[in-house]
C-alpha cells in the first residue's frame, strides 16, 4: 500500500532531492566528479523549473557561481584554443614546480559539453557572464570544428570524440554568448543534414542509427543557428511522424526499445521546436513519468522501481513542464533552460548590443 496518490507530482520531495547534489556527492555518483559541472546544471536548472530556486540562498548562489568560474580555462596566450570550462576543479593544482604545472596544463582544456552546462548554470543563477572570457571560449569552439562540419568535445591535437552531441553543445554556447565567431554554420548544417537517415531521424554521426537524443541535438542546433528552414516540408513531416511514433505511453529513443523517462524531454523538446507536441498523448506521458518518481526520497529514474539519478530527475521534471504541470516553469526547448532564464539571457544580449553601440 502507498500513502500517496500515484498520480501526485511530489514537487517538494524532488526539490530536496536536487539539493543533495550541491554538496558531497553520494558514493554512487562519486565517479562522476570529473563531470560535476553537469550535475550542478541538473540541480540548479531542475530547481529553476520546479520554481524552487529560492532554496539556494544568496551565499550558496555565490559559492556555486564562484565554483563554476573556477573551472574556466583562461589561455595563457592569444593563440591558445584551450578556452572554455572543465567539468571539475580536480586539475586546479597549486605548485611551485614548473614541471608539475606544465604536465597538469596539458589536461586543462575547455570541454564543449561542460562549457555549455556551466554557461547555462550561470545564466540560470542570474550571473551577468562578465567573468567569462568570451573570446577564448569562442576560439575554443572554432578550433573544435572538424572539416566535415561536426565538432569534437574539445580542441585537441590528439583527436577525440566528435558527433552530434558536441555539435549541439557548440551551437548552444554560441547562442548563449550571442557570438558565432568564425564557426562555419554552413558546414555545420551540411554535417547535420548528412546525418538524416532513411527513417527520417538523425543519427549520432553520419551513417549511424536514427536516435531520439541525437535528433534533438540536430534539430535544436539547426534552430539555434537559424537554419531550421534547411529541412524541407516533406522532411519535417516525416520527422514529426518518426517522433510521434516514439510514444508508447512514455517515449522511447529508438524503435523496439523500452520507454525511458529522459525521452519525454528529448522527443518532447524536439516536437516542441517543430510545433507538434500537442499531437502527443499528454495523459499517458504524464502517467509514465510519474510512475518513475521515488515517493520516499524524491527524484526520477529511467524506469519504474529503479534507482533515481540527477539526469533522469531533471529530464522528468522538464517532461512534465511540457505537459503544463501546475507550478512548473516553462522550458525553452532548444537551449534546455527555463523560459525565465532565457528571458534573463535575452536581456544580457540586449545590454551587450547597447554597450557596443554606445
Amino acid at each position: 500500500m502507498t500513502d500517496f496518490d500515484p498520480q501526485e507530482f511530489l514537487l517538494k520531495k524532488h526539490a530536496k532531492y536536487c539539493l543533495r547534489f550541491l554538496g558531497l556527492l553520494p558514493p554512487g555518483l562519486a565517479k562522476q566528479e570529473s563531470s560535476r559541472g553537469t550535475l550542478v546544471f541538473f540541480t540548479v536548472c531542475g530547481l529553476d523549473v520546479l520554481n524552487q530556486l529560492s532554496l539556494i540562498n544568496d551565499g550558496l548562489r555565490n559559492e556555486i557561481i564562484d565554483w563554476v568560474y573556477s573551472t574556466q580555462v583562461i589561455p595563457d596566450c592569444e593563440s591558445s584554443t584551450n578556452g572554455g570550462f572543465m567539468g571539475t576543479t580536480t586539475l586546479n593544482v597549486k605548485s611551485d614546480d614548473p614541471l608539475v604545472l606544465k604536465n597538469i596544463g596539458k589536461y586543462r582544456k575547455g570541454h564543449l559539453a561542460m562549457t555549455y552546462t556551466c554557461l547555462a548554470t550561470l545564466v540560470t543563477l542570474g550571473d551577468d557572464l562578465s567573468r567569462v572570457d568570451k573570446r577564448a571560449v569562442i576560439r575554443g569552439v572554432e578550433a573544435s570544428q572538424n572539416d566535415n562540419g561536426s565538432f569534437s568535445l574539445s580542441a585537441s591535437e590528439e583527436g577525440n570524440e566528435h558527433d552530434m552531441r558536441f555539435t549541439y553543445c557548440a551551437a548552444s554556447i554560441c547562442a548563449i554568448l550571442n557570438d558565432w565567431g568564425n564557426v562555419d554554420k554552413a558546414r555545420m548544417k551540411e554535417y547535420i543534414l548528412n546525418s538524416l537517415r532513411y527513417d527520417s531521424a538523425f543519427s549520432q554521426d553520419l551513417e549511424g542509427e536514427g536516435h531520439g537524443g541525437t535528433t534533438f541535438c540536430a534539430v535544436a542546433a539547426l534552430q539555434l543557428s537559424g537554419q531550421l528552414d534547411s529541412l524541407s516540408e516533406v522532411q519535417l513531416e516525416k520527422l514529426k511522424q518518426w517522433l510521434l511514433f516514439r510514444q508508447i505511453d512514455g517515449f522511447q529513443g529508438r524503435p523496439n526499445k523500452p520507454v525511458d523517462t529522459c525521452y519525454s524531454f528529448w522527443i518532447g523538446a524536439t516536437l516542441k521546436i517543430l510545433n507538434a507536441f500537442d499531437l502527443t498523448n499528454f495523459t499517458e506521458n504524464r502517467e509514465y513519468i510519474l510512475s518513475t518518481q521515488d515517493s520516499v526520497v524524491g527524484g526520477f529514474s529511467k524506469w519504474p522501481r529503479c534507482t533515481t539519478d540527477p539526469f533522469h530527475t531533471y529530464f522528468g521534471i522538464c517532461g512534465l513542464s511540457f505537459l503544463n504541470e501546475p507550478e512548473l516553469e516553462e522550458v525553452m526547448p532548444s537551449l534546455n533552460i527555463s523560459m525565465r532564464a532565457y528571458g534573463k539571457l535575452k536581456d544580457l544580449h540586449n545590454s551587450w548590443i547597447n554597450e557596443n553601440t554606445n
